[in-house]
């Protein structure tokens, strides 16, 4: 049985250090960071701190309490609390095998040691560990935080075990792990990365083209469809109703021709003027921050993008969004002993900072989404939940009345009580309360009308019998509740008294 994640000691506190403490500690996990560099708290801090707007737009699911954060400079304390270690030192092959050796010394028998290594075979640096067959590759993208995609391979002494564990504990936390099925040098991605980065800097060697100018011909080009398409795939397309084989047999010659060279050109100082010069003119008026926060948020926008279309990236997000939701109503099911006397308590958050409008409360397009969030927790609980959906059938909502009724500030804790009203085979119309937690104000309220689907042939149609038993159970008991006060009000300016 895998080890249950609850602490993660990150080994070296770089801008990818930093991004896996970010990554984890959002998702509820305890983080110990360790570092022996000058300075390496400070600038922990700062990469955490500036990632948390992108972590924070990224996702519209409820989230956990952050986890905390704790910096050492003791390896052996760090590594000793963990239930999984993630080594991020620099890529020296003699450094790294020393380092997870030190670590394979203090870290629990059955505790991963994952390698943020971008190029490295774990064959060799795990080879001076003990029990190496834990011992393995987890290669994140900068920034870590955002990017889902971590390439996972094991060396010759690997375990089958850990490496499943490992990718498992990777989804857990919102990642596409990409099993690397042979163990090469630079594994996938940075070989392709590799091959265009050399290319852009013969480009520029030979005064081809400017920095600037290659990354344009990549941001408005074939980047745009990278990032949900890939190379493969797109070229597939480029061939027509034939696909690939058509282009091939069309483009395949020009593979021939001297058009790429693969060899990267040697780095002579003029080159490194070039390279330097034309980066800092693209950057020009940007810090380091400003361009992380530029980039985090073209990221956010591309992911929610595509996750409304359930593909590539968007996909990863979509399917961790409907995890982090389930979490959020602890997953409660419903069962005969439940007590269905009083409205059904399902769904709590809070007021997180980034849903305050310019008068410090939280703003209204916020109400409507924690009352969506407390309409997918009854859904799950009657048992609408993932496999459901799955099989192509879901709840839509079709009308909605909300009534404002106090202000609510930041960080204060919600809860939202839902009272079944009526039901048929293809309806459900239902009431939430939203309260403070504290004191049980009554912040607002929301009648709603949801309707059964058929997602694939886009109508609606009736609920599975399961479901409808359930339902029927529920609102038989609620029939007894007192009608809420609000119900079915009428929006209107009362005409003048005579």
């Amino acid at each position: 049985m895998a080890r249950e994640i609850r602490t993660v000691a990150v080994v070296g506190a770089g801008v990818i250090g930093a991004g896996w403490a970010a990554r984890c500690l959002h998702r509820g996990i305890d983080v110990v960071v360790t570092d022996v560099s000058a300075g390496a708290e400070r600038g922990l801090r700062e990469v955490v701190s500036n990632a948390e707007p992108a972590l924070n737009q990224l996702s519209l699911a409820p989230r956990k309490e952050k986890g905390t954060l704790t910096f050492t400079t003791d390896l052996a304390e760090a590594v000793s609390k963990a239930d999984f270690v993630q080594e991020n030192a620099p890529e020296r092959e003699d450094l790294k095998r020393n380092l997870l050796a030190e670590i394979s010394k203090h870290a629990e028998p059955d505790v991963i040691i994952a390698s943020s290594s971008s190029g490295l075979l774990p064959t060799i640096i795990q080879a001076d560990c003990i029990h190496p067959e834990r011992v393995l590759i987890g290669h994140p993208f900068n920034p870590v935080y955002l990017l889902p995609l971590v390439e996972v391979l094991g060396g010759e002494k690997t375990n089958a075990q850990f490496i499943d564990d490992a990718m498992a504990f990777y989804s857990s936390i919102g990642m596409k792990p990409l099993k690397v099925r042979k163990e090469i040098e630079g594994y996938i991605s940075d070989r392709l990365q590799e091959a265009l980065w050399r290319e852009a800097l013969h480009m520029v060697a030979d005064g081809v083209a400017t920095t600037e100018e290659i990354d344009q011909a990549v941001i408005y080009g074939p980047g745009l469809r990278w990032a949900f398409m890939g190379t493969c795939l797109t070229f597939h397309l480029a061939g027509g109703e034939q696909g690939m084989r058509h282009m091939l047999e069309q483009f395949g010659p020009a593979l021939e021709l001297p058009w790429t060279k693969l060899k990267a050109p040697e780095l002579t100082d003029q080159l490194i003027d070039r390279m330097v010069e034309g980066t800092q003119q693209q950057a020009e008026g940007y810090s380091i921050r400003d361009l992380e926060q530029l980039r985090d948020n073209c990221l956010v926008s591309i992911m929610q993008s595509l996750r409304s279309f359930n593909y590539a990236s968007g996909k990863v997000l979509k399917e961790d969004d409907e995890g982090l939701y389930g979490d959020a109503s602890g997953s409660k099911e419903w069962s005969e002993q439940d007590d269905l006397t009083k409205p059904l308590n399902l769904h709590r958050d809070k007021v997180h900072p980034e849903w305050i409008d310019y008068n410090n409360h939280m703003t209204e397009s916020r109400y409507l989404q924690v009352f969506g969030d407390a309409s997918d927790a009854l859904f799950r609980y009657v048992g609408v939940n993932a496999e459901y959906h799955a099989n192509g059938h879901s709840y839509y909502t079709v009308e909605t009345h909300i009534n404002n009724i106090l202000e609510v500030a930041v960080h204060e804790p919600l809860r939202v009580t839902t009272q079944l009203l009526g039901l048929d085979d293809k309806r459900i119309h239902f009431y939430h309360k939203m309260y403070k937690e504290k004191d049980n104000s009554l912040l607002a309220t929301a009648e709603q009308m949801v309707l059964h689907v058929d997602m694939k042939a886009g109508r609606a149609c009736p609920a599975k019998p399961e479901i409808l038993n359930v339902l029927e159970k529920i609102l038989d008991a609620h029939k007894k509740l007192p009608a809420p006060e609000r119900l079915s009000r009428q929006m209107m300016v009362p005409p003048p008294k005579q």
